[in-house]
This record gives structure tokens, C-alpha cells and sequence, in this order.
């Protein structure tokens, strides 16, 4: 299977990932859809070689080297899909490398306002991008649509208030027109702290930091929005909550989250019932449905924001009251947005047979 015929067949099912895992004698390709991995096609060991040893090739990684774990990238840019941004890794295993592919395509971005099912809880996001200092937090496992809130955010709000916008990220998921974007490269020096100072010089409204992974990244944070920046920023946390204890657990003072924490957004990506198929929704069917997931979201500001740090930083039994995930995730299944039932498992479904 030739590369670009591979990526045209994981985009033509919304696929995120593609993976080639390798076997005694043959390589199994994979595409998840929806968090759901789909058999694409079985195809001899050899054969998968020379397609990972190809890829490898495009996006600059060693191809003698199958010992080590390696990463790359590749800009891919097909007629009918526009630029694509796929990002590599492949891993060395009993029989094989294995490879993981990441497909980010650049040209989709879909309207802040279209990602959630409740629309109220995007509206109290879309006051407080209105402010001129200030950090505001989305957290949520891999996969739950934090980059993709974070770049619709943006894009409103460069579009709507004409503000200077500048991000550093690791790495750039979206490569956007409408605002200046920084990748981080450590080994070339550049750092979160280094693109901090720097991004300051060019005087900008918004700073959007990719990720706080460590107190480093956390401190930075805070001190941009201490200097008068509004700061949007990602964090792995399962809650709005559990965001606090990890923000005091970096070592942030309880006083300095106080001044500039604006909001928590917790958010998670639900599969929506198929109009025409139910809960069991048919391959052929869920390849041409354009909107199948939405976004619900978990938004702690405001009054209740300050009860909560309270209760965090005195260790109090948590009594403030606000929607939280599940009660939305109730609030959609009963009317009929979703179902929690598991679906049956499409894993040994092949794209041929559709």
C-alpha cells in the first residue's frame, strides 16, 4: 500500500491515527476512528518495511536505526484534503518497528460556538476570553478536544476583538494564519522560558502556552498573567477540581492563583446516536456523517471557582455546587444526544468490505 494512497484512506474515515503493527509474517494497519481502532488492510512483513522504512525517509528519521524509539514529522499536502500535518513515531518490537501516525489536518476548524452540546457552557468561555489578564485552564485526558477548543477559542477571539495572539507550543498542532505560533525545539535552544522572553518583546495580548507539563511551565503561567496577559494553557487533570490540587502540587502560592486563575474547563468528547442507525451505527453510514462528536464541558468560574480553591487549599470536604461532567453526560443521554451503552466492537471490521 503506497503512502499517500494509506493517509487518503485513514482521512476519507476521519481517521486520527494510523498504526502499522507488525506480526511473525505479516503487519496489521489500523486506523482509529472515534477511539475505535478499524483493521484496514493485512499486508506482508516485507511490505510493511518499506512502507515504514519510506515514511521514516519523509519526515527525516534514521532509517538505518531500528534499535531506538524515533519521532518525526511530515507536511503532507493532498489535492483534495489541503495541507496535512502528520507526526511519527515508530517503536521497535519482537518481530518489527511499529509505527504510530498522527494525522492533524490543517484546514479543518470548526466554529467554537458548534463544539459542545450545551451551548451555555461555551458562552461563559466566550465571556471570559473577553478579559485582558488572566489564566484560563482546559483539562482533560488525550483525545477529549482541548487543542481544538484551544485554536477555535483563538481564532474567535483574534476574529471578533483583534487582538495579538501568540502561542508556544510542542509542537504546533495547527499551523494558523491568523496568529504568531512558536514551536518549541530544546535542542536548538529554544525553551518554553527562552520563547517567553521573547514573545513579550512583540507585545502580545493573548499568550497561549501548549501545555503545562512541570512547575516550570506552571510558574511561567502565572507570571504571564500576573503581567497583565490573557494566558490560555492545557493540563492533564480528570477535573476541574483535581486541575487545583495539580496546580498546588507545582508549587504555585495559593495567593497567586487567586489573583489570575479566571476559569477551570474540564471537557470530554462524546460520540453522538447516528440519526438514521441508532447506538449501532453502520460503517458505510458513520464514514459519511460529517458531525459525530460534541464536546461536553465542565465550567468552574466565577463565586463557585473561589469556593472550590477554598475547599482545596483548607482540605475541606468538596460542598460547592456546580454542573459537573456527569450530570451533563445524564442531561444528553436523556435527551437522546448519546447513550453510555457500549457498542459492539468493530476492531476486525477491513476497509474493503465496505
Amino acid at each position: 500500500m503506497k503512502s499517500q494512497k494509506l493517509i487518503s484512506k485513514a482521512l476519507a474515515l476521519n481517521a486520527t491515527d494510523l498504526h502499522v503493527i507488525p506480526k511473525v509474517k505479516s503487519s496489521t494497519i489500523q486506523a482509529r476512528v472515534d477511539h475505535r481502532l478499524y483493521t484496514l488492510e493485512e499486508i506482508p512483513l516485507n511490505q510493511s518495511t518499506r512502507l515504514i522504512s519510506h515514511f521514516k525517509f519523509l519526515a527525516g528519521m534514521d532509517i538505518g536505526e531500528k534499535r531506538k524509539p524515533q519521532n518525526g514529522s511530515i507536511h503532507h499536502y493532498l489535492p483534495t484534503q489541503g495541507n496535512i500535518h502528520l507526526r511519527l513515531s515508530t517503536l521497535p518490537s519482537a518481530y518489527n518497528e511499529a509505527l504510530a501516525i498522527r494525522i492533524l489536518p490543517q484546514s479543518m476548524m470548526n466554529p467554537y460556538e458548534q463544539l459542545s452540546i450545551f451551548p451555555k457552557s461555551l458562552d461563559q468561555i466566550g465571556q471570559l476570553l473577553k478579559r485582558s489578564q488572566g489564566l484560563l485552564l482546559f483539562v482533560g485526558p488525550t483525545g477529549s478536544g482541548k487543542t481544538t477548543l484551544l485554536y477555535s477559542l483563538l481564532q474567535h477571539a483574534q476574529r471578533q476583538s483583534k487582538r495579538q495572539i501568540i502561542t508556544l507550543e510542542d509542537p504546533i498542532e495547527k499551523r494558523m494564519d491568523h496568529f504568531l505560533q512558536i514551536e518549541i525545539n530544546e535542542p536548538a535552544g529554544v525553551t518554553y522560558l527562552d520563547g517567553f522572553k521573547s514573545i513579550l518583546r512583540h507585545d502580545p495580548d493573548v499568550i497561549m502556552i501548549g501545555e503545562i507539563r512541570d512547575e516550570a511551565t506552571a510558574h511561567l503561567a502565572i507570571r504571564a498573567a500576573l503581567t497583565g496577559h490573557l494566558v490560555l494553557s492545557t493540563l492533564h487533570a480528570k477535573d476541574t477540581t483535581g486541575c487545583l490540587y495539580r496546580l498546588l502540587e507545582f508549587g504555585l502560592k495559593f495567593e497567586d492563583l487567586k489573583q489570575t486563575l479566571l476559569g477551570v474547563v474540564s471537557q470530554q468528547l462524546c460520540e453522538l446516536v447516528c440519526p438514521y442507525c441508532g447506538t449501532e451505527c453502520t460503517i458505510p453510514c458513520l464514514v459519511r456523517r460529517t458531525n459525530r462528536r460534541m464536546g461536553i464541558y465542565e465550567v468552574l468560574v466565577g463565586e463557585t471557582l473561589g469556593e472550590v480553591m477554598e475547599e482545596v487549599q483548607l482540605k475541606k470536604d468538596h460542598k460547592a455546587n456546580f454542573p459537573k461532567l456527569n450530570d451533563y453526560i445524564v442531561r444528553a443521554e436523556a435527551m437522546g444526544f448519546i447513550t453510555t451503552q457500549p457498542s459492539s466492537d468493530r476492531i476486525g471490521w477491513n476497509y474493503g468490505e465496505a
